[in-house]
């Protein structure tokens, strides 16, 4: 299955492991590319010298290409676009503002630019402003989210721009992936199911939620004040709902308090542990990820997965138009 993506990233599987804060680090990315993905570190607010090794770290991994993704709203973010320049690094997928300032740095240094977006009007400002390729995220995916479903999202920018596209947001095994491309995309992104690979780092306490959740299990946090994050319900996400209520109901409400309280959530879930009081980020697909297994068992269930859905598809309708 070749792709523009594949093409132009010189991997062999049309899957990228989601740039995920705290979690996305060296060891992961590393393993992902070697198995033939697309391993992406995720630099979020952390300084250059923590992304400098984990970069360091991908490199005595593997061999083969791997991406850096850069938070632009992070008060590092000029730090980490002058050192993916001087590290080499081939691929930068962008979240959380605009990359178009560094285009023309990234792209006379070599590198592919690939910017996250939740909507249409984004993935076409990207595209103009000279990305080479979107990928299109729905609000099923863990984190910090948008407005809009994979389902209606990835087939409308898929038909808006001329790039490729990558879906993610509620993709963990063939299935989705099959559904993805069948919706335009050239490639996919996963985060939960890497989440929990033997590879990653995340603590077992992490692991663990998202092994034992439920289809309803996530909630959607500050959906009208401040960021929309999709986390596992716990203490954090009741007091979240709480705080939205008490602003509701106020002329004034000091937004602060969203802020204090996502304040270094994600770092005690993913690294101290601390499920209830941490933000314990995950995609909606979470109900469905049910075991750790390797990151190269997760891109061979996930590529063979969706050729044989493809494969049993065109057979099937190739029966019906007889």
């Amino acid at each position: 299955m070749k792709t523009r993506i594949t093409e132009l990233l010189h991997i062999k599987y049309p899957i990228f492991q989601g740039g995920m804060a705290w979690v996305a680090d060296g060891d992961l990315a590393g393993a992902v590319s070697n198995a033939g993905g697309l391993g992406v570190i995720g630099a979020g607010n952390a300084p250059r010298e923590v992304v400098k090794a984990n970069i360091d770290r991908v490199k005595e991994v593997t061999d083969k290409p791997f991406g850096v993704n850069i938070m632009l709203l992070s008060p590092f973010a000029d730090d980490i676009v002058d050192l993916v320049i001087e590290e080499g690094v081939k691929v930068v997928t962008t979240g959380a503002g605009n990359p178009g300032k560094y285009m023309d740095r990234f792209h006379a240094a070599g590198m592919v630019v690939i910017p996250v977006v939740p909507s249409v009007a984004l993935a076409k400002r990207m595209e103009k402003v000279g990305a080479d390729a979107v990928i299109a995220e729905g609000m099923e995916a863990g984190g910090h989210i948008g407005k809009l479903t994979t389902m209606t999202l990835v087939r409308q920018v898929a038909d808006a721009v001329s790039i490729p596209v990558i879906a993610a947001g509620g993709i963990a095994d063939g299935r989705g992936a099959a559904a993805g491309f069948m919706l335009g995309a050239e490639a996919v992104q996963l985060g939960t199911r890497f989440v929990v690979a033997k590879e990653s780092n995340a603590h077992q306490n992490y692991k663990d939620k998202i092994l034992k959740a439920k289809d309803i299990d996530t909630v959607v946090t500050a959906a009208h004040f401040g960021h929309a994050v999709r986390a596992i319900k716990n203490k954090l996400t009741r007091d979240f709902d709480l705080a939205e209520k008490e602003a509701f109901k106020q002329e004034d409400p000091d937004l602060t308090i969203f802020d204090n309280l996502g304040a270094g959530a994600l770092r005690r879930s993913v690294v101290e542990g601390d499920v209830e009081t941490g933000s314990v980020m995950a995609g909606q697909i979470a109900g469905f990820v049910d075991k750790e297994e390797t990151c190269e068992d997760i891109l061979k269930d996930i590529y063979y997965g969706a050729a044989d859905i493809i494969k049993q598809e065109a057979q099937r309708w190739a029966t019906i138009g007889e």
